[in-house]
């Protein structure tokens, strides 16, 4: 992959969002793990996948400017879309939700949300997962599926705190052999060097302890990593499977359903390889409409979850029906 200015500077844009966001204190007393709270909350939403209970918390929503939001689009087209979508012409909002497995009792984190460093509108993620009924000290994996600022920061508070003590964390192999690379980030231009720094700052004081996971493998029990680079070079999907039950977990595969699955070809600012995103958008839409799995977003609102539709030359994206907690 060729390293520009304009790809780092994209691909680092979150990493350097303001730091602003409400302190995230850490419990330490773990609660069980098979008795999470039992009604459902605006910050937390629960399913069952067959016999794994997933839980979508909530960390929150950034307003970015729909202007540029979109490289390779104009903004008119860019605008229709929004409007279409009942969805403002100036902003769109960039929600945050990562998913608890719970399998037996195991729990294992999909991503962790900003942490104590993302934008004033970000930071919820510790409330909400704690209303769900858990504890940071109760979780024994956590799965990243790729070095993006809003998908690590949670890892780790300003302070140096490790929010998930006991917890052993799993991280794609390309991942780290891109954003630990001491001479790609030497490379870089000053101003993009962020995205390097932020993974330091998370990853640097565990650095030997963390596992890294090749693609196409059981990450944990029931959970299978999937390539689906192009966002960044080693940013993952994973399909979750238990009995009959399938979720498609397509991370930042797609951001924003109304601009990205009704125009899978649209890049999106923070894609690095656009035209690999592209094929891959295409590639992971297709699946989980082919097979009809659910599917699971980092970006789309909450509880970002539901199911793929074919729609003229895109997809279409059809939210669940909320329902009383499993």
């Amino acid at each position: 992959m060729t390293m520009t200015r304009r790809t780092v500077l994209a691909s680092t844009a979150l990493a350097a969002a303001p730091l602003a966001g409400p302190a995230l204190a850490q419990s330490t007393s773990p609660s069980p793990a098979q008795g999470p709270a039992p009604r459902q909350a605006p910050g937390f939403y629960r399913y069952k996948v067959g016999d794994i209970e997933v839980t979508a918390i909530n960390d929150g929503t950034a307003p970015r400017p729909l202007e540029g939001f979109v490289r390779n689009a104009e903004l008119s087209a860019v605008q229709q879309a929004a409007r279409d979508a009942f969805l403002p012409q100036d902003t769109i909002q960039n929600t945050f939700t990562t998913l608890v497995l719970n399998n037996g009792g195991r729990l294992t984190l999909i991503d962790t949300g900003n942490g104590d460093s993302g934008a004033p509108t970000t930071g919820r993620w510790m409330t909400n997962f704690r209303a769900a009924g858990f504890d940071s000290a109760q979780v024994n994996t956590v799965v990243i599926s790729h070095f993006h600022g809003d998908h690590i920061n949670g890892l780790r508070l300003k302070d140096g705190t490790a929010v998930f003590p006991n917890a052993e964390i799993m991280v794609p192999a390309a991942e780290w052999a891109f954003w630990m690379d001491d001479a790609r980030m030497n490379q870089a231009p000053e101003g993009a060097r962020g995205g390097f720094q932020g993974a330091r700052r998370v990853f640097g004081p565990i650095a030997k302890d963390v596992k890294q996971y090749e693609m196409g493998k059981e990450v944990v029990p029931g959970l299978t990593s999937i390539a689906a680079p192009g966002h960044t070079p080693g940013h993952t999907a994973y399909m979750l499977s238990s009995g009959s039950g399938r979720l498609l977990i397509l991370s930042d595969t797609a951001n924003h359903p109304a601009l990205f699955v009704r125009n899978p070809d649209w890049s999106a600012v923070f894609d690095m390889d656009a035209d690999q995103a592209r094929a891959t958008r295409r590639k992971m839409l297709d699946m989980a409409m082919t097979e009809r799995a659910q599917v699971a977003f980092y970006h789309a609102p909450f509880p970002a979850t539901g199911h793929i539709a074919k729609e003229g030359d895109g997809f279409r994206f059809v939210p669940v029906q909320w329902s009383p907690a499993v």
